[in-house]
């Protein structure tokens, strides 16, 4: 191999390193902008774990963050609360499973807000933030059976997948849940919708869906399955945020 042929040979690898410390840096940019924390546990009573959009599992422990991609189990006993960067709030019950799905939020720019969470299974109130006080539209909640759309609220929803999944959520008959999307609503209101129908739900309102072939339907306050929490994890500078029965 000749000197002139060697010096091309290195400025080809040269090239080729520089570009992929080009597209290295720039993965990690876009892996580091994407893992922008959405929030932080405040308050929680066992185990919870978190399954990272890049597929990686760990528990985590009061302070520890919360960011958007994230999958939050909450295992047999566990209550864990969690404060987000606007100022809003989502307790978890026991055996449930919330997704951030989306969280993008910049004070200066409410028109870029958009804000996903999706519940997979179990229960959780949720209490709105800065977010969903000057831009309705940029929260919701979606279920299998239906989406919760709020306007300035704090609500609570129960999934119910199995016959039995909610036998231990106290209601006022005494009664366990049946099967599908319980909601109620404390403050505020929330549009509960599917493809077969919606219904608004104001303060000291009930509602029910069943499945997603069934459209959303108002129940009676006697009937209704409220959502609530252990007073050591509800209680805190969100007055009222849920109390235990």
């Amino acid at each position: 191999m000749n000197k002139r042929t060697e010096k091309i040979m290195n400025k080809n690898i040269f090239r080729m390193l520089a570009s992929a410390l080009v597209v290295s840096m720039a993965m990690f940019l876009s892996g580091a902008a994407s893992a922008a924390t959405a929030g932080q546990v405040t308050h929680l009573s066992g185990t919870l774990s978190v399954k990272k959009a890049d597929g990686a599992s760990k528990l985590l422990a009061v302070k520890s963050d919360v960011q958007e991609g994230d999958l939050l189990t909450t295992e047999a006993g566990t209550y864990a609360r969690v404060k987000f960067v606007d100022g809003g709030e989502i307790v978890l019950r026991p055996g449930s499973q919330l997704k951030v799905a989306s969280y993008k939020f910049n004070e200066a720019q409410p028109q870029n807000d958009n804000v996903f969470f999706s519940l997979l299974k179990g229960g959780l109130r949720a209490v709105t933030g800065l977010i969903g006080k000057r831009n309705h539209d940029a929260v919701s909640f979606s279920t299998a059976t239906a989406t919760i759309g709020i306007r300035g609220t704090h609500f609570g929803a129960l999934l119910c997948k199995e016959e039995h999944d909610c036998d231990d959520v106290p209601t006022v008959s005494g009664k366990r849940p049946g099967i599908g999307l319980h909601v109620d609503v404390a403050e505020g209101a929330v549009l509960v919708r599917n493809r077969h129908g919606q219904l608004l739900l104001v303060a000291g309102k009930f509602g029910h869906v069943r499945d997603a072939d069934t459209p959303p339907e108002n129940v009676p306050p006697e009937d209704g399955v409220q959502v609530t929490m252990p007073t050591t994890i509800s209680q805190n500078d969100a007055p009222g945020l849920c109390q235990q029965q």
